[in-house]
């Protein structure tokens, strides 16, 4: 069985810890590795060799930092093959999909390559008489990323490059469910010439978070996955003076207008709703037909989920891979189970999918409800699969009212052709990305990812220049270099004359 061991101070090592996670081919359903998670020990070995390598790496010109981000970058697009396939393999997303993820981490990459010009200070030349006062950005320490198993790449990738191209040194915990792909990152950073220690990857479970979060040599912590772990790791890390960016769930809602163009709503929806599986936290799980809308919407989308093409992620005719493993297929499953009991209506129904030569996969077809209520708990949380909920609403006004009201705020989309209701609509919704006629509304790298209301917590978004802030820590500096005899002490509050 092949054992995947951690990343520190340049190579791979074996930890100290015997205890082992299971990693699975989700398109068969076999076991095909282990993981070692790591101790408390692990994660504070770790955390020293990269705080050894902060005190050289942070000095390095932010000019010599960039070279090697940009360095990064070919690497990534030369090895590009090979990590989508490590995504498919333990993750189960369709190729194109997983070559998709990565590339809007590479985005990320391709902002931090102009970290020179984004560290930039401000400079006020003689506030006071002889007085001059600017300021700087500088980075933090040593910082830490726990990322979740819908994108072992892109989530990643979304943090360190900012942070090491700011001066930081990284602590990754990736999803024990697939961390093949932070361990092949580490690596190519590495031969791209990153010095050993400035990034690390500890494999681990809820014992290396833990000692992440108590750790007082890690200065920030980002964090995405579920609303409850979220506000776990926010409440921890500001208990033990950590700065936190911590991303959470999501129940996005499309809204669709009676004047919409519906073919376009009903692909976008498709793509948002079954594209990785619904496990995204930007899928769109919710749409909201206004007026009339609703029996056409209901039809062309259940025409299309019914022929929705579901096999193993390598398989170039697959539309939608196979679940992340088999206790997340049950939960998804038990989800649609409890829709059926709530009495939403079942259009179409894909449990109990099996394909030929797959079997042991843990697969289930698109599902479709309609009459859902914003009652139902199958509205109200997120299932993280392939369940598509259709609530009806008689006018774009209630369709606003319920999303405001649903305790996330992640991501929203709104489909119509009048200029004035997308306008309202991204006006006065409530959430922190917003999409018109655009189905998955993800920023791109040099604007800013996050939510609002119970999908984030902490006030610091990831990427663009929210990441910017947010890795690094600002100085203001006051000068004046007077000349001949030093005056005399001065105890009044210092203005500027």
């Amino acid at each position: 069985m092949n054992l995947i061991e951690h990343f520190v101070n340049g190579k791979i090592i074996p930890g100290s810890s015997d205890k082992k996670g299971k990693v699975f081919n989700p398109a068969t359903g076999e076991q095909e590795s282990e993981v070692r998670l790591a101790s408390r020990s692990d994660l504070d070995s770790a955390v020293e060799a990269a705080k050894k390598a902060f005190e050289t790496w942070s000095s390095k010109p932010a000019l010599q930092r960039a070279r090697i981000i940009f360095k990064f970058k070919e690497l990534i697009e030369k090895n590009s093959d090979e990590l989508t396939k490590l995504i498919v393999s333990e993750h189960g997303k369709v190729y194109e999909d997983a070559r998709g993820s990565l590339t809007r981490g590479l985005e990320v990459v391709e902002f931090a390559c102009g970290i020179p010009h984004l560290l930039k200070g401000e400079f006020s030349e003689n506030v006071g008489t002889n007085v001059d006062s600017w300021s700087m950005r500088q980075p933090l320490g040593v910082v830490a990323g726990i990322t979740p198993f819908n994108f072992p790449a892109m989530v990643p990738m979304w943090m360190f490059p900012i942070a090491i191209a700011c001066g930081n040194t990284f602590i990754l915990k990736p999803s024990e469910k697939d961390p093949s792909c932070g361990l092949r990152l580490a690596e190519l950073l590495s031969e791209a010439g990153l010095p050993d220690g400035v990034f690390n990857v500890i494999n681990g479970d809820k014992e290396a978070v833990d000692a992440i979060l108590t750790n007082k040599d890690i200065k920030a912590i980002s964090f995405v996955g579920s609303t409850p772990i979220a506000k776990y790791i926010y409440e921890n890390s500001a208990k033990n003076e950590k700065r936190v960016q911590a991303l959470g769930g999501a129940k996005n809602h499309l809204v669709v207008m009676p004047d919409c163009d519906l073919d376009g709503a009903v692909n976008g929806l498709m793509g948002a709703a079954y594209g990785s599986a619904g496990e995204r936290c930007m899928a769109q799980s919710v749409a909201v037909a206004v007026g009339e809308i609703g029996d056409e919407l209901v039809s062309r989308l259940s025409k299309k989920a019914e022929a929705l093409k579901v096999g193993p992620g390598m398989d170039k005719t697959s539309e939608m891979g196979p679940l992340v493993t088999k206790e997340h297929l049950e939960k998804v499953t038990s989800y649609v189970d409890l829709g059926v009991k709530e009495g939403a209506k079942l259009v179409v129904d894909g449990r109990g999918l099996k394909l030929q030569g797959y079997e042991n996969g843990f697969y289930i077809g698109g599902c479709l409800f309609d009459h859902v209520n914003k009652d139902m708990r199958i509205y109200k949380e997120e299932i993280f699969g392939p369940v598509l909920s259709v609530v009806r609403v008689k006018t774009f006004e209630e369709a606003a009212k319920l999303i405001n009201d649903h305790e996330y705020g992640n991501g929203v989309s709104i489909y119509t052709r009048d200029g004035d209701a997308g306008r309202t609509f991204a006006s006065k919704i409530q959430v922190g990305m917003v999409g018109i006629n655009v189905p998955i509304p993800v920023p791109m790298a040099f604007h800013s990812f996050g939510g609002w209301k119970r999908s984030l917590f902490g006030d610091s978004g990831m990427h663009g220049m929210e990441g910017i802030k947010f890795y690094t820590k600002l100085k203001t500096v006051t000068s004046r270099w007077p000349s001949g005899v030093r005056s005399n002490a001065e105890f009044v509050m210092p203005t500027m004359k």
